[in-house]
């Protein structure tokens, strides 16, 4: 269990890192005249909503970090490393850019990758598979969102 601390606490720091760059871009994006003016999806969450999950996503992916790492596990690693690319750049291309045809392509990526990161995970070491569920889930509750604001915008 202690050769989980470090990795743990450096994931830990390195994925709210994303969410705080991310973060540059979706504040002063959703008080936008631009995202204001957006149809949005009848399902849309409530604002907190948004934090508890993210909050809860990056807990369990660090957990699920420290696993890979002490495992060496460079292929989940990498593409864990793409996946956090992914994330951080969807914010600006949506809420600076507006480009929702771009940041749908780049979600559905993103979807894609989690979606395989945790196939990989439950042919490699089972149980912790379910550490990437909430993320995989909170993707395609994000993907509808923005693709019903392509669509209907």
């Amino acid at each position: 269990m202690k050769k989980y601390i470090k990795p743990f606490l450096g994931f830990l720091l390195l994925n709210f890192l994303g969410l705080a760059l991310g973060s540059i871009y979706t504040d002063p994006g959703v008080s936008s005249e631009w995202y204001s003016n957006l149809a949005k999806a009848p399902w849309t969450p409530p604002g907190w909503v948004f934090g508890f999950a993210w909050t809860t996503i990056m807990i369990c992916l660090s957990v699920w970090n420290a696993k890979v790492w002490v495992e060496k596990d460079t292929a989940l690693l990498k593409l864990y490393y793409l996946s956090w690319i992914y994330n951080v750049v969807w914010n600006p291309v949506f809420f600076t850019l507006n480009w929702m045809m771009a940041s749908l392509a780049i979600i559905l990526s993103l979807v894609l990758l989690i979606g395989t990161l945790t196939h990989f995970t439950r042919k490699e070491y089972g149980w912790w598979a379910l550490l990437l569920v909430p993320y995989f889930v909170w993707l395609n509750i994000a993907t509808s969102l923005n693709g019903f604001s392509f669509l209907m915008n």
